[in-house]
């Protein structure tokens, strides 16, 4: 995999200081790719030693050409300087060139991008900047901007790096060379200068530079402050004045994008500028002076401050948020004088620093003038663990901020940086190379490793992706079958010996971004090697064990079955931790498995799973050797699987983890003597190998859960969960069945309580087994959900159902709980009249609105009067509900006495209401809530008049109701006077008669059908009249001729020919006794009936206007009635 490593020295061990950056060895976690390389390193180790901490390793791709060219054709005199970004970006100044590369993210990657640009009049610097809109880590090379600054203060911009021939260039009014620039907030840059001026250059709509000085003072400060060299006390002034004030110089800045600060550090102040998009600020400026008592205290104990000088080097800001100050002090005193580094450690509260920490490290190389110290930078990586790097241009050094540390030797240091959370430095020699610690000790258990490397036909010193061995792969991918399944063994073998890097770099060749077809099928097939592993090491096994060129691991050392297991779950778990360090588990995808498509993440769980299980059932096994040995060897038997000679059945079922559920249905058939202390050790058995496997999925929730962007999985059935005659969930029915029906009743009390515990343990296996499936189905399988949802909704309540038939209530309560089963809830707490425990779930469950369930509970089940009787604190949730149950609403408005909502709501059902019996009984209960209301007692009175007027508006409302009432009733009561044969010859029923209006009524008190009409009937027909409603467009007057029509063809008025006396011939006519009682009444018929012609015109009088003493007879009497009568009145 590497072309070479180099091994650092441990120089030496010393004192430490306590401070907030202590720690161990250095430990550094490798998140990014490393390039095999094809170069090798010129890098020595300073003195050989024994203890070899340190390796240095090739970083990302291989260089670009035009890096490779300047670092070979590059005169000695030539000054290189590279800088390494975080974001993944690089450059490198030479001469008059600016080459800018993007370090690639894997060690195949076909064509970097690498730009190379002129900087101005052939200028030399190292102080480059690049922006863009978005993140750096994904900014394409147009998106990029690149700012450069020679030092004689000549800008050059170039708007994209993807155009370099495209560029403006401005000169910056310094006053001095220039030293650094930043890239800040809004695409802007801060340019500094040796003596601390600081500019803001922004680029304009136009394209062009503009600048502007931040507003400061003598010394780089802000304006008007006095420099804090002489304002830090006494002892700061007079060593100020015994060594001299020299101008401070611009050593360091540091931008720390996530709070938006720019940190400048001089040789004697550290400032902290606050820069928004457009302004900044000057927060503090910190004597660094202030930490020279500690230094002092750390490197030489009590030592006074006025021996020493300390120089400030460079700062930079800590994974915790703190900033470290790299310092370097010295004695003259001192015979050779030595430049001591050490490391401070500042906490940033904002306004102030505090918490001043120093670690001292074990780089202390001759003083030779400051001019020198200053080449030595500082590099911290956000990495795990407390590390950090010192290096310049012959030497890189680690510490671990006071323990020691660490130096290596590098020819031709010329810059460095972070990248990927790893220190990484550029070398003329070696290219970009990073810096681990070396961790060679596998992971693995034992000597399982040897085994491991013994399954790949191999010898452990040729597990190594080295160049040579990925160019094998490449040659023999397309040859041999399983080959990708071999070397990713081999990337597996890297990663337990802690070689991360290796292990990316090798998963990179076998499985690139673009190619998932085979990624599923060889992990899976992997996991279930680690999981079916033969112990090579048994010689019992040696027969056995399938040749060494198989695809499976031979890795086991131990004799001892359970050790087996142990082992086989540390190395499943390294396997996953593998998965997730070289970035494949986010890509798996599915495979299949029982007949049915599953994530592969979930495959992998599930080996995990049956390890804990097959834990737990050796651990049985030990206990109840007699019951398990003889349900192993029926499971065997099912499986077809052989015993050879030498081996026990254990042996071999103990090795084929992945088919240690085949054990469960044995162990039932065990049951059939249906002895008590049987079946409670196979309940056990049973249910500690389940909730094990349970456990170890809830417990691993995070790693085999899928990403955020992941696609969409199939359904997930859990082995636990399994179904047919075979599976889980059958066995667990069966056991249910068989201890209710045939263990159960014929136990005493103790042995029912441990048999309904048991029982309880595995319907709780069971219930889950039904949650995760419903977790997992999308939303768009709506329609397969539902019906899931129906199946495991039925089954909860028929095995709950049983278990509260048995007055198992503890149980019952504990899994309906669990399982939000609602209806068992209530069954629960109606067969034990405890309304306390019901109301305590209302409120448990109030976010799933189990009082509506209760209410509706009620609603099916017929018990309106607990309904109605809730308490006072459900009211108004009660009352929201009944508002889609308004036949029971008005029951509970009186029960609160709410009457007026009572009256409202039995009005409109009456209203809507066609049972005539319904209708009456509603019409006057309606009247009566309506008369009960009354203005609310607890009404603020303000004043009386007030209130009396309020009374009066609430009288009339109430009277108008009532009068409506009173309008519907009248109208039932002439429907109620239906005469009986007119309803028996219509076939209407009075009890169950529709509600009929009052023009129905009319039609039929005057119809054919009622053969035995007479004034009475009509009469009614008259009196309805008024209560026809208009709106149904009847004409009224129309109406009315037509009553009287049909009251004149009631009478054969021809028995009145020949009888001189008009009055006297129609005295017995319907008629007239109509208009008598009319009279009676006190009714005008005068504008109350027909005009006499309008009656004549109807063609329904035809058949008696043919006679001619009919007309008389009625002309006649309508002359009598009408005018006579109205004279007489």
């Amino acid at each position: 995999m590497f072309t070479s490593h180099v091994g650092g020295t441990l120089t030496g061990s010393g004192r430490t200081q306590t401070s907030d950056m202590t720690g161990g060895e250095i430990v550094i976690t490798p998140f990014d790719l490393f390039s095999p390389g094809s170069r090798t390193y010129s890098a020595t180790t300073s003195t050989p030693t024994e203890s070899v901490l340190l390796d240095v390793r090739q970083f990302g791709s291989l260089l670009p050409v035009q890096v490779k060219e300047v670092c070979t054709v590059a005169d000695t005199d030539k000054q290189i300087s590279v800088k390494v970004e975080e974001s993944g970006w690089a450059w490198l100044v030479c001469g008059g060139r600016v080459i800018i590369w993007k370090i690639c993210q894997t060690a195949v990657a076909k064509r970097p991008v690498c730009k190379d640009l002129q900087l101005p009049n052939s200028g030399t610097a190292d102080h480059i900047a690049i922006v863009s809109p978005g993140p750096l880590e994904t900014a394409p090379a147009q998106a990029v901007s690149v700012l450069a600054v020679v030092a004689e203060g000549v800008a050059r911009f170039w708007p994209s790096l993807a155009h370099p021939g495209r560029y403006t260039d401005t000169a910056l009014d310094m006053g001095e060379l220039c030293n650094f620039v930043v890239p800040v907030k809004g695409g802007d840059f801060i340019v500094g200068s040796y003596s601390g001026q600081l500019l803001r250059v922004s680029v304009d709509s136009s394209g062009r530079l503009q600048y502007r000085a931040l507003k400061q003072g003598h010394g780089g400060l802000l304006s008007g402050i006095s420099p804090p060299w002489l304002l830090s006390g006494i002892r700061s002034c007079v060593s100020h004045l015994w060594f001299g004030v020299r101008p401070p110089v611009l050593q360091s800045a540091l931008w720390a994008g996530e709070s938006g600060c720019l940190y400048t550090l001089t040789g004697s102040t550290l400032s902290k500028w606050e820069v928004d998009k457009n302004s900044e600020r000057l927060i503090f400026s910190w004597d660094a002076g202030r930490a020279n008592k500690p230094i002092a205290d750390a490197l030489w104990g009590s030592v006074s401050t006025y021996e020493m000088k300390v120089a400030y080097l460079d700062v930079k800001l800590s994974q915790a948020g703190r900033l470290v100050l790299l310092a370097a002090a010295w004695r003259h005193s001192d015979m050779p004088p030595l430049a001591r580094h050490c490391l401070v450690t500042l906490k940033d509260n904002g306004a102030t620093i505090s918490d001043c920490s120093v670690a001292v490290t074990e780089h202390n190389p001759p003083f030779l003038d400051e001019e020198a110290l200053r080449a030595t930078r500082l590099v911290l990586p956000r990495a795990s663990g407390p590390a950090a790097f010192l290096y310049n241009e012959e030497l890189v050094f680690a510490c671990s901020a006071g323990a020691g540390g660490e130096g290596l030797k590098i020819a031709g240091v010329c810059g460095g940086g972070c990248c990927a959370n790893l220190p990484v430095f550029f070398s003329k020699n070696s290219g970009l190379v990073a810096v681990l610690a070396r961790e060679s000790a596998s992971v693995l258990p034992g000597t399982m490793e040897d085994s491991l490397c013994s399954s790949l036909a191999a010898e452990p010193s040729s597990l190594v992706a080295t160049p040579e061995a990925i160019h094998s792969f490449k040659a023999s991918s397309m040859e041999t079958p399983g080959n990708k399944t071999r070397f990713l063994k081999m990337a597996f073998l890297q990663f337990c010996r802690k070689d991360v890097v290796g292990a990316k770099t090798l998963t990179g060749e076998l499985f690139p971004a673009e190619a998932e077809d085979e990624l599923d099928s060889v992990v899976s097939r992997i996991s279930l090697d680690l999981v079916d592993a033969y112990p090579a090491s048994d010689p019992r096994w040696a027969e056995s064990v399938p040749d060494q060129s198989a695809s499976g691991f031979h890795q086991l050392t131990s004799l001892i079955i359970l050790h087996q297991l142990e082992d086989k779950m540390k190395a499943h778990d390294c396997f996953m931790d593998f998965l997730l360090q070289v970035g494949l588990l986010d890509r798996l995808s599915q495979v299949e498995v029982r007949g049915a498509h599953m994530a592969t993440r979930m495959l992998l769980c599930e080996h995990g799973e049956k390890l804990q299980a097959a834990v737990v059932l050796r651990n049985h096994h030990t206990k109840h050797a007699e019951l398990l040995n003889q349900a192993i060897l029926s499971a065997l038997q099912k499986n077809n699987s052989v015993v050879p000679p030498g081996l026990t059945p254990a042996d071999v079922f103990f090795r084929e983890v992945s088919q240690i559920s085949s054990v469960l249905e044995c162990l039932l058939e065990e049951e059939r003597t249906l002895k008590n202390e049987v079946v409670v050790n196979v309940n056990n058995i049973i249910k500690d190998m389940l909730q094990a496997a349970c456990q170890y999925r809830e417990s691993k929730t995070s790693i085999y859960r899928p990403g955020r962007n992941a696609a969409t999985e199939p359904e997930y059935i859990p082995w636990t969960a399994s179904g047919g005659a075979r599976g889980v969930r059958g066995i667990i029915s069966r056991q249910h069945k068989l201890i209710l029906s045939s263990v159960y009743p014929v136990a005493d009390p103790e042995l029912r309580s441990v048999l309904c515990r048991q029982l309880c343990v595995l319907l709780d296996v069971y219930f889950g087994g039904y949650v995760s499936q419903l977790s997992s189905l999308p939303h768009s399988q709506q329609e397969r959900y539902n019906s899931l949802e129906m199946e495991y909704s039925q089954r909860r309540s028929e095995l709950l159902a049983q278990l509260l038939k048995l007055c198992q209530y503890q149980w019952v309560a504990a899994l309906a709980e669990k399982y939000s089963d609602f209806d068992t809830l209530v069954e629960l707490c109606e067969q034990t009249d405890d309304q306390s425990r019901l109301q305590s779930y209302v409120t448990m469950f109030a976010q799933q609105n189990f009082a509506d369930f209760l209410f509706q509970w009620y609603i099916k089940k017929g018990k309106r009067r607990k309904l109605l009787s809730q308490p006072s604190a459900q009211n108004q949730q009660l009352a929201s509900f009944l508002q889609a149950h308004q036949h029971l609403s008005w029951l509970h408005h009186v029960h609160i006495q709410d009457f007026q909502s009572a009256h409202r709501t039995l009005y409109d059902q009456a209203r809507a209401e066609t049972s005539f019996v319904r209708k009456k009984t509603l019409l006057a209960l309606s009247k009566l809530s309506a008369l009960a209301s009354d203005v609310p007692k607890d009404a603020v009175q303000k004043q009386v008049d007030d209130i009396l007027v309020q009374k009066q508006v609430h009288d009339i409302l109430v009277q108008k109701q009532v009068d409506d009432i009173l309008v519907q009733e009248r109208v039932l009561l002439h429907q109620k006077a239906l005469p009986k044969q007119l309803l028996e010859e219509r076939q209407m029923i009075p009890d169950v008669m529709p509600v009929l209006t009052a023009h129905d009524l009319i039609r039929l008190y005057i119809c054919d059908d009622n053969r035995q009409a007479d004034e009475h009937d009509f009469k009614k027909a008259l009196d309805l009249l008024k209560y026809v409603d208009e709106e149904d467009g009847v004409d009224i007057d129309a109406l009315k001729c037509h009553i009287f029509v049909k009251a004149l063809t009631k009478d054969n008025w021809s028995s009145a020919d020949g009888t001189d006396d008009p009055l006297d011939a129609a005295t017995d006519t319907v008629f007239v006794k109509i208009l008598l009682n009319l009279i009676q009444e006190g009714v005008s018929l005068q504008t109350y009936l027909p005009d006499v012609k309008d009656l004549l015109d109807l063609d329904e009088l035809a058949s008696l206007k043919s006679k001619p003493f009919f007309e008389f007879v009625l002309r006649a009497n309508y002359e009598y009635y009408v005018k006579k009568r109205s004279l007489t009145a």
